[in-house]
């Protein structure tokens, strides 16, 4: 079973809710950072007299593939054979930033100690039934969670399967 997360862009409002939650969350306020582990990136599209607007959030996308995983050579980043989640063990990290170069979102994130941190999925609340806290928070519900053959079912219009088989391409 693997979990996933899917972003409605048409519903997202770029209130950025999503990356308080996670700060929250993870007690990311206390490490007076800007890069945090969620971001909401602002996409213009469109012509200046039709200028179109949205938002996506995007976090670690927990890939099939897994290039972070494969470029760390310490074995610090590891795959939750039941979800599928992306795990980070610090104590094995040395901080060569390999993760990062083989990302292709570039979403590892570093401490001030140089150890690479990431979106976990909330998996601490996954194993109490609960949902991450980014998609508890969402007030347009644009964030899902969920195994990725069921929120591929519910996924409708052509341009939200084309994001998802892509994401799924990745994994």
């Amino acid at each position: 079973m693997t979990m996933s997360f899917l972003i409605d862009v048409t519903r997202c409002s770029g209130c950025q809710a999503c990356i308080v939650a996670c700060m929250d969350q993870n007690d990311l306020f206390n490490k007076k950072r800007n890069d945090f582990w969620r971001q909401v990136y602002k996409i213009e599209n469109g012509s200046f007299t039709e200028a179109k607007i949205s938002y996506i959030s995007l976090a670690c996308m927990h890939c099939q593939d897994t290039p972070c995983l494969l470029g760390c050579p310490t074995g610090a980043i590891f795959k939750d054979i039941d979800t599928g989640i992306i795990g980070v063990r610090q104590d094995f990290c040395i901080g060569c930033h390999s993760c990062s170069l083989a990302c292709p979102f570039g979403i590892p994130r570093f401490t001030d100690d140089g150890k690479m941190e990431k979106c976990q999925m909330c998996k601490e609340r996954i194993d109490y039934g609960l949902e991450p806290a980014c998609v508890r928070t969402c007030p347009t519900k644009a964030l899902k969670y969920g195994e990725i053959n069921e929120l591929s079912q519910q996924v409708s219009g052509k341009a939200a399967a084309k994001i998802l088989s892509a994401i799924s391409n990745l994994r």
